[in-house]
């Protein structure tokens, strides 16, 4: 299928990248054109310079991925497509909105005609050679017309990716997938920190990693990218233990207080994020090196 891809970013160049090796026709279209020139040169990206010129380069009816940040620039976007598009076009927002911004933004353009729905997007600076896990909300007819490049995305044309539900859905599944994350890599950078506070046994964290990763309870993908990141650095001294959230975690923290629902190491992993602010550990370093293994986030260098 030809679609438009909107954000050429860490994400958004390697799913046109992986689409367009799967055989699908990418316009791209980026705030800054020598990313788009170059992935034109690279890969055979159609080159757009504005929205406007996007809507020019595809055939009706028209697909655009959104893939800029979430808030304003994901609202100026699509608000602006869906004054371009016309009845029978398909915009997709595969960033990490608020689940409820995209339950809005898909009744305004539901009322003129044009379709929306909403991607939850794992799997990274990995993911152009892994596949992406896409969490998938919206009318179904929308999500049909969607379908051939949802399966070239994901890891295999029938795994990793799903409907979830109606508009809004995929955010919040992804939402609740993010809040899950957060907790996760806290239990592993607090068991870490442990072991390294136990100096009389000179524990190797690496060679511990190492070990775990094959055939252990606790072996995982973030487990990997762990050991990556103590290969790399045994002592993470190069990193400085400072952890950002990018909100998932807050909005699911707010859900599950909403939906009386308890979610204490959810909650006790955003607010362990808020102490990396004020207090550099190891447990924080080994947080940042994580997120910047996984989704290639940038770290804070600690000085020389």
């Amino acid at each position: 299928m030809k679609l438009a891809m909107i954000g050429l970013g860490k994400m958004g160049a390697n799913m046109a990248t992986r689409l367009i090796q799967g055989g699908h026709e990418v316009v791209g279209h980026n705030l800054d054109t020598a990313v788009t020139n170059q992935l034109a040169a690279d890969v055979g990206l159609i080159p757009a310079y504005s929205l406007a010129e996007v809507v020019e380069k595809l055939a009706p009816p028209r697909v655009a991925w959104v893939m800029v940040p979430a808030g304003g620039p994901t609202e100026s976007v699509v608000s602006e497509l869906g004054q371009l598009f016309g009845a029978g076009d398909l915009v997709v927002d595969g960033g990490n909105s608020n689940y409820k911004d995209t339950i809005r933004r898909g009744q305004t353009l539901t009322a003129k005609g044009v379709g929306y729905v909403d991607v939850g997007t794992s799997g990274g600076v990995w993911g152009l050679k892994e596949g992406y896990s896409m969490m998938v909300g919206g009318a179904d007819t929308a999500v049909a017309q969607l379908t051939p490049a949802l399966q070239t995305l994901a890891p295999a044309a029938d795994k990793g990716w799903g409907h979830v539900g109606p508009s809004g859905a995929g955010h919040f599944v992804k939402m609740i997938h993010n809040g899950i994350e957060y907790g996760l890599m806290q239990a592993y950078a607090e068991g870490f920190e442990i072991m390294k506070a136990k100096a009389e046994f000179g524990l190797d964290l690496h060679q511990v990693a190492e070990i775990w990763r094959f055939g252990s309870v606790v072996r995982s993908w973030l487990l990997d990218l762990t050991a990556n990141a103590l290969a790399e650095d045994a002592d993470l001294s190069g990193i400085k233990g400072f952890v950002p959230d990018s909100g998932e975690g807050r909005w699911t923290v707010f859900e599950a207080i909403d939906l009386d629902v308890p979610a204490p190491i959810i909650t006790h992993s955003l607010f362990a994020r808020f102490v990396s602010r004020q207090d550099d550990s190891f447990a924080a370093r080994l947080l940042a090196a994580m997120r910047h293994q996984f989704g290639g986030h940038a770290v804070i260098k600690t000085e020389d």
